[in-house]
């Protein structure tokens, strides 16, 4: 099969298997480069596959030598289709850190099933013993209630009032504005179900009480903030009403893990491309501008550069900085005064002619089909590939 992207909207519905494992890769080589650090030995990661929690899972087996259990929800290759993104990403990091000698197991299946979590379980007790560091990092439209069945959906809106303002589509470079309704209580009430922390305690709770964490057990989940001028959407909207509950839950949590002298973490990550941030009105434009003044500043990270500074200097660290709410700010870089002093000066100014001057659009598009495995360097895009790739431990 010769596999080109094919992107509808914000989503892309192939993936290229070399594209992906180059990709991976260099995560794998940059983290090597940082050097061998103290810190978690059997580590769960809750949504292992893309993104920040797949960045978790290779910072935390090359650069602190752990084991690794990953529960992930991805699609295998048949023979119309290619696999997902994360199927591939799973597949080269297992690759990688078998040859190394190192544990890696993966789940395939809904992480907010009981299911899933019963065969998580057995997977610990039998391999692990128990569990020092779960990473929490699912980033799902949707939610199937494992008691009720009740299928909640998230949705990307405003609370309170129309939102009118300007965002930006990638692959087109066309600057045009957008209009959206505010969101209804019922459909803020699904997406703090899907985005909330309710599954996080479930899964902390039901560790717990099959006997599987250890003492001085961490638990971490991820967040953003961002900009005031993406507040309507984001942090006054939907998914900042998720974000609430998920620091609300993190303080219950604390309080549950004080027996095992165990910590709640919750860090506030910088704006990147990611499958989730792609979705989001107005943030592809925002961080347009932002990629080109940190590149600039030589302050720009990705993924695994922020997780790797994470572990480094706040979770495993003497002392870690905290914001009055008691988060870690590892997007302290992307808040910086004169960071945002431009963006908020640039903003009104960008439209469809002068996109390509004043931010790093072809930065973002390159980061988005890097995502799938397309645009890396050394890979044949013209040549036939196999798309059946097999993850070497897939329970």
């Amino acid at each position: 099969m010769i596999i080109q992207p094919k992107i509808r909207g914000f989503i892309c519905t192939t993936a290229h298997p070399e594209g992906c494992a180059k990709v991976v890769e260099a995560q794998i080589n940059y983290v090597k480069k940082q050097g061998r650090f103290d810190g978690p030995k059997n580590v769960l990661i809750i949504g292992a596959s893309t993104g920040y929690g797949l960045a978790s899972r290779i910072v935390a087996t090359f650069g602190y030598g752990a084991k690794t259990v990953g529960v992930f929800f991805e699609k295998e290759a048949d023979e119309k289709r290619t696999a997902s993104a994360g199927w591939y990403n799973t597949a080269a990091f297992e690759a990688l850190a078998h040859r190394e000698h190192y544990y890696a197991k993966s789940i395939n299946g809904d992480a907010f099933s009981h299911q899933i979590k019963r065969q998580t379980a057995d997977l610990i007790r039998k391999d692990l013993g128990k569990v020092d560091l779960i990473i929490y990092s699912l980033a799902s439209p949707r939610r199937v209630h494992p008691d009720t069945e009740q299928v909640f959906s998230s949705v990307l809106k405003p609370i309170g009032k129309t939102f009118v303002g300007k965002t930006v589509d990638p692959m087109r470079g066309e600057v045009k504005e957008i209009t959206l309704e505010p969101a209804t209580p019922d459909e803020i009430a699904e997406t703090v179900a899907v985005m909330g922390g309710e599954d996080w305690k479930i899964w902390i709770d039901f560790l717990a009480k099959e006997n599987l964490l250890a003492e001085g057990v961490k638990t971490l989940a991820y967040d953003y903030v961002g900009p005031e001028l993406t507040y309507p959407i984001y942090k006054e909207g939907t998914i900042g009403k998720a974000k609430e509950h998920l620091l609300k839950t993190a303080m219950q949590l604390q309080t549950e893990l004080s027996s095992y002298h165990g910590q709640v973490l919750v860090s506030v990550n910088k704006a990147l491309v990611t499958q989730a941030s792609s979705a989001i009105p107005v943030v592809p434009l925002y961080i347009s501008l932002l990629y080109k003044i940190m590149k600039e500043k030589g302050t720009h990270e990705g993924c695994i550069e922020q997780i790797n500074r994470l572990f480094k200097d706040n979770v495993y660290a003497n002392s870690a900085k905290r914001d009055p709410e008691g988060r870690i700010r590892i997007d302290d870089w992307e808040m910086q005064r004169d960071v945002q002093e431009k963006i908020t000066a640039l903003w009104p100014d960008v439209r469809t002619e002068n996109l390509g001057e004043l931010t790093d659009i072809a930065g973002y598009r390159d980061e988005f089909h890097r995502l799938f495995g397309f645009g890396v360097a050394g890979i044949d895009y013209t040549a036939e590939v196999d798309p059946v790739v097999r993850i070497e431990s897939i329970t």
